[in-house]
């Protein structure tokens, strides 16, 4: 099925592979999802012809559609699963003013905890990486900064060179809904990203990398898709396997710091969160861990 660029499903996509890390075949059922909705929406007196005039009441109607024509239980949920998600995305990153989702009937489906690396596995992932790549420090700095910073793909990709202050070891990132917030990053990452500026990017550039920090072979700005695969290279060469993501060293990088017994609200301004409430599900602590803050934190423990 062909839709209109309108719609963002090419986007989607990509967010939900490279910065959600869902495997191929679920990417494929949530695409089908939509793209079903949005089919359905063509075909009703609704007629939207973008997902900012779709209501809570178009889709209500859709799923009561479903349940019409005898979709079974499991697919009806699915399905309201990938229309959260694709609004979802669209309000995070791309600016959607409301999420049309937010009244359906059904309640949303407990939130899973996302995966994240302990310590020493992030260690072998940054420090077994192989020295023969054709950008060795280019590939090597983003796997410190997405792990120093948590920041997104998105904002990664997006990063320019007149945004980076070595000396201070700060960056200025373009969050969703284009908040501006900066990210401190510590040594490790600063001599990568050095490197990188000093010894490879000067090569790279030919006059087409629109002031962005990282490139690819052609001189332009760094894909999404290209980033994820760094980081897949990686985990598989600290063997990790294929499963680890750039949002796997985002959530890393929000457990590791709470664990460490960093401020709630200071980790949701390092990840760009607009509500608390999304930062909280980094607060999985185990319970050896949540028992030692309390033995060294309480006074009567």
């Amino acid at each position: 099925m062909t839709l209109g660029t309108e719609w963002r499903l090419g986007l989607f996509v990509d967010h939900l592979a490279l910065e959600k890390g869902l495997s191929d075949r679920t990417v494929d059922a949530y695409l089908r999802d939509v793209e079903r909705l949005v089919s359905w929406l063509e075909g009703s007196d609704v007629r939207p012809s973008r997902p900012d005039q779709v209501t809570p009441e178009d889709l209500r109607e859709h799923i009561y559609d479903l349940k019409d024509r005898s979709y079974a239980a499991s697919t009806i949920r699915r399905a309201q699963a990938s229309l959260r998600a694709y609004f979802g995305f669209l309000v995070e990153e791309e600016g959607l003013a409301t999420d049309p989702t937010r009244l359906l009937d059904t309640p949303r489906a407990s939130r899973t905890l996302p995966e994240v690396l302990s310590v020493e596995a992030v260690t072998a992932l940054l420090e077994d990486f192989p020295t023969d790549r054709f950008a060795y420090w280019r590939d090597r700095s983003i796997l410190e900064l997405l792990y120093a910073t948590g920041m997104r793909v998105s904002e990664l990709t997006g990063l320019e060179v007149t945004r980076v202050d070595l000396e201070e070891q700060l960056l200025l990132v373009l969050g969703k809904g284009s908040r501006e917030r900066l990210l401190p990053f510590g040594g490790p990452a600063r001599r990568t990203l050095e490197c990188y500026l000093r010894e490879e990017r000067p090569r790279l550039d030919r006059g087409r990398g629109e002031g962005k920090v990282y490139l690819g072979r052609t001189g332009r700005p760094l894909s999404r898709m290209a980033v994820w695969q760094v980081v897949r290279d990686a985990s598989k060469a600290a063997g990790l396997g294929e499963g680890v993501s750039p949002h796997t060293l985002r959530h890393s990088f929000a457990t590791h710091l709470l664990e460490a017994g960093a401020d709630l609200a200071a980790v949701q301004e390092l990840l760009g969160h607009a509500d608390i409430s999304t930062t909280q599900i980094y607060t999985h602590l185990d319970r050896s861990h949540l028992r030692k803050v309390h033995r060294t934190a309480h006074p009567r423990a």
